[in-house]
C-alpha cells in the first residue's frame, strides 16, 4: 500500500480472488493486462499464474480445474487488438 492507503485495482482484484479461495489462474497477457501482470508478480507466492497460448484454452483449463477441484476457475485474456486483415 502507498502512503495514502490506496491500492491499485489489479491488486484489489487479486486479493478478492484470494479471499474466494482461488490459488491459481490461467491467462493470456496483453497490453490491457499489464497492471494485472505486475500485480501477479507481486502475488506469486500466493497465486500461481499459468500462461496459456489462446483465450479459449484458458477458459477450458479454468473450467476443468473448477470441475476437478470444486474451486472457482479463473481465466483472462487480452482485449486487443483482435483485428484481422485479409
Amino acid at each position: 500500500m502507498s502512503e495514502n492507503n490506496t491500492v491499485s485495482a489489479s491488486v484489489a482484484m487479486l486479493k478478492v480472488l484470494e479471499n474466494w479461495g482461488v490459488d491459481h489462474l490461467y491467462g493470456y497477457p496483453g497490453g490491457s493486462f499489464n497492471s494485472t501482470m505486475a500485480a501477479l508478480a507481486d502475488e506469486k507466492d500466493r497465486l500461481k499464474y499459468v500462461q496459456i497460448r489462446h483465450e479459449q484454452v484458458g477458459a477450458m483449463a479454468a473450467s476443468a480445474d473448477a470441475k476437478l477441484t470444486g474451486k472457482i476457475g479463473v481465466a483472462f485474456g487480452s482485449a486487443g487488438p483482435g483485428q484481422r486483415t485479409y
